[in-house]
């Protein structure tokens, strides 16, 4: 947590940040008047606007807090996370933005339809894009009140009740128009909030340079106590110097010290105090020195490190494809033109943020090594510019990061939002700017308690088997429709419940407490915590397999649709489709 001095200026960060967003929001918003402007802004977005704002909600919660966190705890495997984030873009560019606007379409089921001639498989696509939308909301909120939490104080259902209410606001009040501005405006903002102090850091590091690599755990440089609001294991190589009162391995203790080395089991409301000096411990699996942090093939906790890798590599790199909010906002390009050079401008984009959260991460491991014995690094990116830097300018720079943590919320937040009301009020409702609004009313309200009950599970490691349920379901769905020509309505709708159910079950699993890790030798808990990488080749194959078996039943018209999408709008082959044809 703050100290209590800086909690004013840290309030006022976090106000002012949500103020400029409803601000910006209703500014942008306040030419919203049919439903082509609530779903796809009257596809007016050039490429440069286009790519900020598609920029500004894919940093999400994951993106801003969680990467920062994964890298302090787990060193350089966690790289993949922000080099997969990054790189699935690449997919987009070459294989889904152009044919996907040139489509016509407005939504991802209403592209599913005019594909494949095939109002079942549009309604099962857009139960897939609600879901997605949804445990994509959850981390979003748990985020909101994970820094409410932390940095006020405030007791955690704060945080996403105050980011429902924001998003619910912008989103029935201008739909796609409004949060495109907000989106632009928010990227520049989290950028601006993590490379000040990203770069302030690296300045002290260079004039007062601190040991990363060794054979040395990292020890913390004054007394400090860290309250354990969740039981965890946790690995402890030097036990001189730490007491702990409350539950360890089921028995109760008072300013008790660790007898010897190992892992030890420390329960919910227990106090561990380190002095000055003292070695940090570490959450079981994750590396405890400084040579194994600094060491990739050590995974991110279990057995299976190199499974774990190529699974956060397939889930990242192909569910980018399969995120509804991110596939909707191609929709608002003029042309299939705009919409590739819009995914290139995203990437550079990109590439430029994920240096931040990856410096943080770094640092944090530095300056406050006490995350890495809760799990909650997520915390990393708050707490690290006030533990390194003197006040005053650690507060503003902690004032800063809340600010840029708030703007995570809200952007991806109200882009997901946009996605689920749109595939609601044409799909279930009727598609009027009424149902539009409805829609997005209760989209916003559904993941609260899913919020507030889901597990302590890192932010990136959430939002990540969200990306596996993308990568196994919409994601084959828009390659093999694009790319495919024999691709069927059955073939479609048994690959994407198949990679759904698969992956789903795996990732709801995990979410609610995972498997215990010794059955099988960890492998049930790998595939579950990590599923994409047998799930999204198994809907793939399922789609083809199925496709072939049910070849009597491509849509006759399927040769114009494919030239319909591939061919340049100068040829004259697009027509605009809007709601209702």
């Amino acid at each position: 947590m703050t100290t209590s001095s800086s909690v004013p200026l840290t309030a006022f960060a976090l106000l002012a940040a949500a103020l400029a967003t409803v601000a910006v929001g209703v500014y942008g918003g306040r030419l919203s008047r049919t439903t082509s402007d609530f779903l796809v802004a009257s596809r007016m977005v050039g490429p440069r606007s286009n790519a900020a704002a598609i920029a500004g909600e894919y940093l999400s919660a994951a993106s801003f807090l969680g990467v920062a966190g994964l890298v302090a705890k787990y060193g350089a495997d966690a790289l993949w996370y922000p080099v997969g984030f990054t790189a699935g873009y690449l997919g987009l560019l070459l294989f889904v933005a152009a044919p996907l606007r040139r489509s016509g379409a407005y939504t991802v089921p209403d592209f599913t339809e005019f594909r494949l001639r095939s109002p079942r498989l549009r309604k099962v696509t857009m139960v897939f894009v609600v879901v997605i939308c949804v445990l994509y909301l959850v981390p979003q909120y748990q985020g909101a009140g994970l820094t409410i939490n932390i940095l006020l104080g405030l007791p955690v259902w704060i945080g996403p009740v105050a980011v429902a209410a924001i998003i619910i606001g912008n989103v029935v009040g201008g739909g796609m128009r409004s949060i495109t501005f907000v989106q632009a405006f928010q990227y520049w903002l989290k950028l601006t909030a993590i490379a000040v102090p990203a770069l302030a850091l690296l300045a002290l590091f260079v004039a007062e340079p601190a040991p990363l690599g060794g054979p040395l755990p990292p020890t913390v440089d004054q007394r400090t106590t860290v309250d354990v609001k969740t039981d965890v294991v946790v690995q402890v190589d030097a036990p001189a110097g730490i007491r702990v009162s409350g539950s360890v391995d089921g028995r109760t203790v008072h300013d008790a010290s660790i007898p010897s080395a190992g892992e030890y089991t420390v329960g919910a409301g227990s106090t561990l105090t380190l002095a000055a000096g003292a070695t940090t411990p570490v959450v079981a699996g994750a590396p405890s020195t400084g040579d194994e942090w600094a060491a990739s093939g050590s995974g991110l906790g279990g057995g299976h490190p190199l499974y774990q890798v190529l699974s956060i590599i397939v889930a990242t790199f192909l569910g980018a494809m399969g995120l509804p909010h991110v596939l909707v906002r191609f929709y608002t390009n003029p042309d299939g033109r705009a919409a590739r050079r819009t995914a290139l401008a995203v990437i550079a984009l990109l590439s430029v943020f994920y240096v931040f959260p990856t410096l943080m991460g770094v640092f944090a491991r530095v300056h406050v090594p006490q995350l890495l014995i809760t799990g909650t690094a997520d915390a990393a990116v708050l707490l690290t510019p006030q533990a390194a830097l003197a006040a005053p300018a650690g507060r503003v720079l902690g004032a800063l990061v809340a600010a840029g943590a708030i703007a995570a919320f809200l952007a991806t937040s109200s882009g997901l939002l946009v996605s689920i009301a749109g595939a609601l009020s044409t799909d279930v409702l009727r598609g009027r700017v009424r149902d539009f609004r409805i829609a997005a009313l209760i989209g916003g309200l559904l993941p609260l308690p899913l919020a507030l009950a889901a597990s302590t599970l890192e932010l990136s490691r959430n939002v990540g088997l969200v990306f596996a349920v993308a990568a196994s379901t919409l994601c084959p769905l828009l390659v093999l429709g694009i790319w495919r020509r024999g691709l069927t309505a059955t073939g479609a709708v048994c690959g994407l419940i198949t990679g759904g159910v698969v992956s789903g079950a795996a990732a709801g699993l995990t979410l609610v407490g995972g498997i215990d890790s010794d059955v099988l030798g960890g492998w049930l808990a790998e595939l579950a915590g990590y599923p994409a990488a047998f799930s999204a080749p198994l809907a793939f194959v399922t789609m083809i397999v199925v496709s072939r078996l049910t070849r009597g039943s491509v849509p006759a018209d399927t040769a114009r649709i494919f030239a319909r999408m591939h061919l340049p709008e100068r040829l004259g082959m697009s027509v605009e489709r809007t709601p209702g044809d």
